[in-house]
């Protein structure tokens, strides 16, 4: 028999329990062995947990120095103390399975040099119930990865399947989602795209064995996005989906997450409401696209159980990353500014003569070469300029950008959006 210790008995934790118990038989089928969740560590013992059948506690010495357990379960969330406590059970000697994006992006390198030998499993930690880890570092390891692009936050794909199809504002939409539960009271690290970066991080580490921090890469969110930016969207055949992108080129990689315009007809573009979808192109098999439920009590701890199943069977660890050897000739981190993109802006002016030529003139003196262009009424005195690009570098944008919101006839800050 195999016993688990669970730290952080929340939603995703008391379902892990309630899995291994309401479907033990396929899980010891599957397993070769009976595996039963032992205990549970909290923080708040004032809650009942009594319907879950384990021992509850607040003491975490009750999981890591008990001799019985064999596998770890972390789902407290957080980076330095989880990093503390999953590096005490590995010295311990433990099997660990964690869903800790967060711990990931910052220790994953640290965490597979301590675990060696020792089985650490994390598939829940990137879209939830999709197998998405599995697929990448096992199902696809004899392709070289040409792309991974992903929709990796349900939230911010509710909100903006329901501005697309239903119309709304960013605001309203926002706090419907709040009020559903799908968007934090402080939604930040949803809605400004942090939490699909700690994604994108550990999907890239297993495709080109990049060890970037979320500090390093492009990360932007989808806050300034407006009905008249859908409008443009809707017009040229596109639809506005925040994605986490890894692309090789050559010698180099680029991570960035960011809303983006894809065309309508891509797979990927059809995926709506909190629905999470990866395409994962390989040199061999070319595009593969995974789709399911990216969040949610029981989505998430399938994932975790079925790590538990993989440690049950095979009773030793492979690669944690997938690779024990430097990959592709060690590949580097594209700079941010070296990135290749076409471009869509809307830019607030002063409708007055003359502003639309001088505006055009700023982009041929910062090398960027206009693919289309709409002019949008936003107020008696005032027009929204909708332009798109031919392909530039992201510091060819962002000079222009700078440019032109010290035109006196610029109202605000351009807001941009790749093209993808």
């Amino acid at each position: 028999m195999i016993k688990v210790g669970i730290i952080g008995v929340g939603t995703v934790g008391a379902s892990v329990v309630n899995i291994l118990r309401d479907n033990a038989d396929v899980i010891s089928a599957r397993a070769g062995v009976d595996i039963v969740a032992k205990s549970g560590i909290v923080k708040n013992m004032s809650k009942d947990r009594s319907s879950l059948g384990i021992k509850i506690s607040d003491n975490i010495d009750d999981v890591l120095e008990d001799k019985e357990i064999d596998i770890v379960v972390e789902l407290m969330g957080g980076v330095e103390e989880p990093f503390e406590i999953v590096k005490r059970a590995l010295k311990n000697g433990k099997a660990v399975v964690t869903a800790n994006k967060a711990l990931l992006a910052y220790h994953r390198y640290e965490l597979q040099e301590i675990a060696q030998d020792i089985a650490f499993e994390y598939e829940a930690s990137v879209a939830g119930g999709i197998p998405i880890i599995n697929a990448l570092r096992d199902g696809l390891s004899a392709n070289h990865i040409e792309s991974i692009m992903g929709i990796m936050n349900g939230t911010c794909n509710y909100m903006m399947t329901k501005m697309t199809n239903e119309g709304v504002a960013y605001e309203t939409i926002l706090k419907e989602a709040q009020e559903l539960g799908y968007a934090e009271a402080d939604p930040t690290f949803d809605v400004g795209g942090f939490d699909a970066a700690h994604k994108l991080l550990i999907l890239a580490s297993i495709a080109y064995g990049i060890d970037a921090k979320p500090e390093d890469i492009l990360i932007e969110g989808i806050q300034n996005i407006s009905q008249d930016d859908i409008a443009f969207a809707k017009e040229f055949g596109y639809v506005i989906k925040l994605l986490g992108i890894a692309k090789k080129d050559k010698n180099e990689v680029e991570l960035r997450v960011h809303a983006s315009l894809i065309k309508k007809e891509a797979m990927i573009a059809k995926i709506d409401g909190v629905m999470n979808g990866i395409s994962v192109v390989g040199d061999k098999v070319g595009e593969t696209l995974y789709y399911g439920a990216g969040a949610g009590g029981n989505a998430t701890a399938s994932a975790v159980v079925a790590n538990i199943i993989d440690i049950a069977r095979s009773g030793k660890s492979k690669p944690m990353l997938g690779f024990d050897r430097p990959m592709e000739g060690k590949l580097t981190l594209k700079e941010a500014g070296n990135i290749e993109s076409k471009y869509y802006l809307r830019i607030n002016v002063s409708d007055k003569i003359g502003v639309l030529a001088r505006i055009t003139k700023i982009f041929e003196e910062n090398s960027i070469s206009i693919e289309a262009i709409l002019q949008r009424q936003a107020s008696h005195d005032s027009a929204n300029l909708l332009i798109s690009t031919h392909t530039a570098y992201e510091h060819d944008i962002q000079n222009l950008i700078s440019s032109l919101e010290k035109l006196e006839f610029v109202n605000q800050r351009p807001v941009m959006i790749r093209i993808v």
